[in-house]
């Protein structure tokens, strides 16, 4: 775990953004938290 963990978990959470279209929302979360 460690860096790589979190690398892959936002590239999952960003590849689901994309495939739904929610790219933008996914940018602005990242923003809030």
């Amino acid at each position: 775990k460690g860096k790589g963990y979190w690398a892959a978990l936002k590239a999952l959470s960003l590849g689901k953004s994309l495939s739904t279209g929610n790219s933008k929302s996914f940018f602005v979360r990242q923003k809030k938290s």
